[in-house]
């Protein structure tokens, strides 16, 4: 049909409103599996010191009757430390911006400050799971803390030709050959763990590693519950023989590795929590800087363990 003569549409009409929604969607992921698992201590250093303690093996403990008393055997504490890393982020937003009607936002600094936050706990998850070797910076050098990946050293499985980190030397793990992730490598490790005296209750995994895991079948059946249409395919609790564990994806580790944490023997500890500056106002710009200065305490590695070089 003819439109009649005269008739306004909104191809022609001039005045309209946008239609432009007040939510603001984002996808982009925030969970930290890792740093939410560690505990909360304070660092009072750029070098952050703890202590750990071994016991004499255990063996079986015969004396003479009467005999005098056994020569005094002093097992010292070990000595550890970490670097503590500085993070931040840095936002500028122009007078005139901050005095726009913005959707979606009062204000662009509060809303930007709000995704810098956001932001830095994905950069310390990444540092905290994948840096391998501390450094100890310099005047042009940034300081780095030893994350995950270079503390795990004791109970490991590995690909061919893999090596395990060396904290006491700062070596950095060396990648071997890739292989599938299977239940066999998972158990060799629990094993090693309860060997040292650990007692692990977290398994964090990549994405494709948690797929992997999902397959793993144990000694169960399986079901599914038809009643509701549901087919259950996900394994987020995998009781061992060693004690029940949890299993989290992780985006932010690399993918191949897989850790077996006792979540009590780790801690992040801060020197600066996090915290906002507001910087110099050199022109027409709000400025602030938000940062966080912390050190991954490996409390006792020994209590936990990784499978690496998986596909």
């Amino acid at each position: 049909m003819a439109v009649p003569a005269g008739t306004v549409q909104t191809y022609a009409a001039i005045g309209n409103r946008e239609d432009l929604s007040d939510i603001i969607y984002r996808i982009s992921p925030t969970k930290t599996p890792f740093l939410s698992l560690c505990a909360k201590t304070k660092a009072t250093n750029t070098l952050h010191e703890w202590q750990t303690q071994d016991l004499a093996s255990a063996a079986n403990n015969a004396q003479i009757e009467g005999d005098d008393a056994a020569t005094a055997v002093f097992t010292p504490t070990t000595r550890l430390n970490n670097r503590t890393q500085i993070s931040s982020k840095t936002i500028s937003v122009a007078g005139t911006q901050r005095s726009m009607d913005t959707a979606g936002r009062d204000d662009e600094l509060s809303y930007q400050l709000g995704l810098k936050a956001e932001e830095l706990k994905r950069d310390m998850e990444v540092a905290l799971t994948q840096n391998s070797t501390l450094v100890a910076g310099s005047a042009g050098v940034a300081r780095q803390t030893r994350g995950l990946e270079g503390w795990v050293a004791t109970n490991n499985d590995l690909g061919a030709g893999g090596a395990a980190p060396n904290y006491g030397t700062n070596t950095a793990p060396t990648d071997g050959t890739q292989r599938a992730f299977t239940e066999s490598q998972l158990k060799n490790v629990l094993q090693l763990i309860y060997t040292q005296g650990g007692d692990p209750d977290v398994v964090l995994v990549g994405p494709s590693q948690k797929q992997t895991f999902s397959t793993f079948t144990g000694n169960a059946t399986r079901f599914d519950e038809s009643s509701d249409a549901k087919l259950y395919a996900a394994i987020d609790v995998y009781v061992s023989d060693f004690g029940t564990l949890k299993v989290l994806p992780s985006r932010f580790q690399r993918s191949r590795t897989a850790f077996v944490l006792q979540s009590d023997m780790w801690a992040v500890a801060y020197l600066r929590p996090f915290q906002t500056f507001e910087l110099a106002k050199t022109g027409d710009a709000d400025r602030r800087q938000v940062l966080v200065e912390y050190a991954l305490e490996a409390r006792q590695e020994k209590s936990s363990g990784a499978i690496r070089d998986l596909l």
